[in-house]
């Protein structure tokens, strides 16, 4: 891959990259036509699929983590991908691996203290492969705001010569935002789990009409969730979406943020309010 990478610079290609942990679906299809528009038809796309198990901890899903590689080489020859690219667990970490690469501004809030050490996992991996795939830029969904915040901040305090793309959130007919997670949930979960969009919206309707306080919307969106019988509230926040930092009084323009169990699946979503 990476020798390849670099037939590209040399010929002056425009590669655009698309990092994933595969099980592919509709969301990743969108950023790989965002990549193909950033690349240009004589540019090339580059799609890896990956499930990096340096970002889940002890106890979170990784050895039932939905995977599908064959599914997924047929999604991206589909899209016009140039290069799918599936490394081994043994090629990303040898036995003796012992680097990691930690941003330690935008990672502390929210998935940071969910989830001790994931951001170190995601940062480690995502540097890993820029140097592997030699990208010009690279497409990140929204889905994970605060991911692709310290992905771009890493790249910029790193000096990686990459553009980062953040493409819009792409949902399902109700509102649930996709995921490859989503397979988890029974039809009742699924049901469910429109909690998460039905929470941001009811959040923007009332920021629209007049500054709320967060202390209060965290109280409204608690009991929204509280009120399905398999949801559990993880965490919300409202922050500023350049510090990430938590705001007291939210208004139009604040970033709204939630993760929640539905069952035993955890979910996350956010969107401008």
């Amino acid at each position: 891959m990476q020798r390849l990478g670099r037939q590209w610079q040399r010929g002056g290609k425009t590669v655009v990259f698309v990092p994933t942990m595969g099980f592919l679906h509709r969301g990743h299809a969108s950023l790989m036509e965002r990549a193909r528009k950033l690349a240009g038809h004589k540019g090339r796309v580059v799609v890896s699929v990956f499930v990096n198990p340096t970002q889940f901890g002890p106890n979170e899903d990784f050895s039932r983590y939905p995977r599908d590689l064959e599914g997924d080489q047929w999604l991206c020859r589909a899209a016009g991908v140039n290069v799918f690219f599936a490394p081994e667990d043994a090629e990303m970490y040898p036995a003796d691996f012992s680097t990691f690469v930690q941003e330690e501004r935008l990672a502390g809030g929210m998935e940071g203290v969910a989830r001790p050490g994931h951001f170190r996992g995601v940062t480690t991996v995502v540097a890993k492969l820029f140097n592997a795939v030699l990208p010009t830029a690279a497409v990140f969904g929204a889905k994970d705001f605060q991911q692709a915040s310290v992905i771009r901040r890493m790249t910029r305090d790193l000096n990686f010569p990459i553009r980062i793309v953040v493409a819009p959130t792409l949902r399902e007919a109700d509102g649930l935002a996709m995921s490859s997670r989503n397979k988890y949930l029974s039809p009742s979960q699924r049901d469910q789990a429109t909690v998460l969009r039905r929470a941001i919206l009811g959040a923007q309707e009332a920021v629209a009409r007049r500054p709320a306080m967060a202390a209060q919307l965290r109280r409204e969106t608690a009991l929204l969730v509280a009120a399905q019988t398999e949801a559990r509230l993880d965490y919300v926040e409202f922050f500023d979406p350049e510090t990430l930092e938590p705001v007291r009084t939210v208004k139009r323009g604040t970033r709204m943020a939630l993760a929640v169990f539905v069952g035993k699946t955890r979910l996350i979503d956010n969107d401008t309010l």
